[in-house]
């Protein structure tokens, strides 16, 4: 314990809060290696199979993310008394909690993002090339919509009946507060994601066992909680798309563009937040 303590010790003064303003995050005394800024083409990615193991990962991620929790939200949704069913809470546990699950099961293959904003953010941030930033989206989204057809699939009528699990603006509120809700949520998120994945923290902080997936998907729980009043909760523009096609309703699609600006533009603030305010990437010394 004593020599543990004395790592503690170490590590505390070696990463120090304190830095001055323009200046590096991370020390140059540092016993972690910060990962080069990936290139914005990379045409090698093409020909390795890993590159189609990593969408095809996200692609299935998606695809169940979707079945559960639209299947969730239809269990819901169908009952006369939210009493006899999970309520809202169920709904936003099952949000995060599959987000959990499947970042823990993804992360070492694609990364696990399952959400195009997501992967936007994590592309601004120079952690992917934009050839995997696009596949990704695109396999994202296709696995949405397949998770939403096979909830679909198990009773139409019913699907149709209860709204599809589709976001939209909810009575009440105007699309200034559904796209700041969607801004806001996806901040939260996307600024979860890079501090749980941040090369320095997980350093600094070795001696606190910390599993990335975890503050991710209760982040995720946690916007739920918050938004889905307000729009049923998007973040994410895979979901959104996913059930605004399966559903395929004229009110799905009149405020869809909120659940696509709104988390992009989270994404972007959240990296650029990071980067600049948080790590000083700009501001690093190179000497």
């Amino acid at each position: 314990m004593e020599g543990k303590e004395e790592d503690v010790r170490l590590g505390a003064n070696k990463f120090t809060e304190r830095q001055p303003i323009g200046t590096a995050a991370q020390s140059q005394d540092k016993d972690y290696k910060e990962p080069p800024p990936a290139p914005l083409f990379e045409p090698g990615e093409l020909s390795s199979w890993s590159f189609y193991r990593a969408g095809i990962a996200e692609f299935v991620a998606t695809f169940l993310f979707l079945y559960i929790t639209i299947l969730t939200v239809m269990g819901v949704v169908k009952s006369s008394t939210k009493c006899s069913t999970v309520g809202i809470q169920g709904i936003a546990w099952a949000f995060g909690g599959m987000i959990f699950a499947l970042v823990y099961c993804t992360a070492g293959i694609s990364g696990g993002h399952i959400n195009p904003a997501v992967t936007f953010g994590l592309f601004l941030a120079r952690k992917l090339s934009l050839t995997r930033a696009l596949f990704y989206m695109v396999m994202q989204c296709l696995g949405a919509i397949c998770g939403a057809g096979v909830v679909k699939g198990f009773q139409k009528g019913l699907y149709e009946n209860n709204g599809g699990g589709a976001n939209v603006v909810a009575a009440g509120y105007t699309k200034g507060d559904g796209l700041g809700a969607e801004i806001v949520g996806t901040f939260i998120l996307v600024y979860t994601v890079f501090s749980a994945t941040d090369a320095k923290r997980s350093a600094r902080d070795s001696h606190v066992p910390i599993l990335a997936p975890l503050p991710i998907g209760f982040a995720v729980f946690l916007v739920h909680l918050a938004t889905i009043p307000i729009t049923g909760t998007g973040i994410n523009p895979a979901r959104s798309l996913g059930a605004a096609i399966i559903y395929n309703k004229d009110h799905a699609w009149d405020d869809h563009w909120i659940f696509w600006v709104g988390p992009f533009i989270g994404a972007a603030l959240a990296a650029l937040y990071h980067q600049v305010v948080i790590r000083a990437i700009p501001f690093k010394s190179r000497s």
